[in-house]
């Protein structure tokens, strides 16, 4: 028990020390809100506990150097002037302030061979977060006014993510929620789908109603929109057409095969004889029955109807507005039918489980030609989808 005991102390003896490693490291590397965090989560168990005053000390050290690094960040970046900063000196006022927050719970944290309380010096940073924001507020609105000026699509969704920023650090400011629609609807791009079938063959109607139903593909993000029909109110950015060069479907067949299966198995019983043809008897002098084993032979006619279809195209990426072609990929796909039958004649117990599956199963219709092409379409659908999600229209 004692040995258990000494290991188990060990044990955690070493993992404390590993902890209070990271945190000198932590500080000397100045990564101060690491040290912060490790130090506060060893000292919420028990800030008390003389085995937890290295993290006293270190959650003090880095507490004080973080303050006095992001208040000289802060005073730099207010003497730099630039518009641009107020974003992260309003960032780093809130840092101060979360960073108290998180120690407040845990004050006074006693330095007990000094008989004092560590010092952190806590300030109340309300009035430059409220003022900075207001400041970032009114440089956010005007840098996205300028934006909107530019009439670009990619100006529109820088405003667009500024405006989302702008509405979550002030919520409710000037008119931020009807520009950011704004911003979303003159930023987005609409691609118009549209499906040519240069093969010779006909599509079901229902197949080219399935491709260009892009409700169902799922592709539809905050910047894409893709139309399988034509909006007249809406003008289209980009045009994805997908070009059916052939479709071929192969003819019917049907393959047989023939099969014999050979087999001992049991049939019946029969009473066991010793050496001199007598019958042998139990310790009961019950007669010995032993299982009846006999060959038997089947053979089996095996048959697999087989159709396929495959269909190969190409996806073109067109611009619009320039009319050039962006890209082109290869596309195609291909479907099997299959259905495997058997009879047999002879005795079935020479077959195996897999045989006689075959042999409950009968003949069935070949799908038509119209089908093959329809299933074969269900992969292209699937195809088609991971090109587009793979290319991004804009680079």
């Amino acid at each position: 028990m004692k040995k258990q005991l000494l290991i188990i102390s060990s044990f955690f003896l070493l993992i404390s020390c590993s902890s209070v490693k990271k945190t000198q490291q932590a500080i000397s590397n100045g990564n101060y809100d690491t040290a912060i965090d490790i130090a506060i989560e060893n000292l919420k168990k028990n800030k008390t506990k003389k085995g937890n005053q290295p993290y006293v000390l270190m959650l003090q050290e880095a507490f004080n150097k973080a303050r006095l690094r992001d208040l000289d960040r802060i005073n730099f970046l207010k003497k730099d002037n630039n518009p641009q900063n107020i974003e992260a000196i309003y960032s780093l006022y809130n840092d101060l302030k979360n960073r108290q927050e998180i120690l407040k719970p845990l004050l006074p944290l006693p330095i007990l061979d000094q008989n004092k309380n560590a010092n952190f010096q806590l300030t109340n940073y309300d009035d430059e977060i409220i003022a900075n924001k207001n400041q970032l507020s009114d440089y956010l609105y005007a840098k996205a006014e300028k934006l909107f000026i530019a009439d670009n699509k990619f100006d529109y969704r820088t405003a667009y993510d500024d405006l989302e920023y702008l509405e979550k650090v002030n919520p409710n400011f000037k008119d931020v929620r009807n520009l950011k629609n704004i911003a979303h609807q003159r930023g987005v791009d609409f691609v118009i789908v549209s499906m040519k079938n240069e093969s010779d063959k006909v599509i079901p109607k229902r197949l080219e109603e399935d491709l260009l139903n892009f409700d169902t593909y799922g592709l539809d993000d905050l910047w894409t929109i893709y139309h399988g029909a034509k909006n007249p109110n809406i003008k289209y950015d980009f045009g994805l057409e997908l070009n059916l060069r052939n479709i071929q479907v192969s003819p019917e067949q049907v393959r047989e095969k023939e099969l014999v299966k050979e087999k001992q198995v049991v049939d019946g019983f029969k009473y066991l004889l010793d050496d001199k043809g007598n019958q042998v008897l139990d310790k009961d002098g019950n007669k010995i029955k032993v299982d009846k084993l006999v060959n038997v032979r089947c053979e089996i006619y095996q048959f697999t109807q087989f159709k396929s279809s495959k269909v190969t195209g190409q996806v073109k990426f067109v611009d619009l507005n320039s009319k050039q072609t962006k890209q082109t990929y290869p596309i195609a796909s291909e479907f099997a039918f299959q259905h495997m039958y058997a009879n047999y004649r002879g005795d079935k117990r020479a077959l195996e489980s897999s045989f006689l599956d075959l042999i409950a199963l009968r003949v069935i219709p070949f799908p038509t030609n119209e089908q093959m092409i329809y299933d074969s379409g269900q992969d292209l659908k699937l195809r088609l989808k991971s090109i587009i999600t793979r290319n991004k229209l804009r680079n």
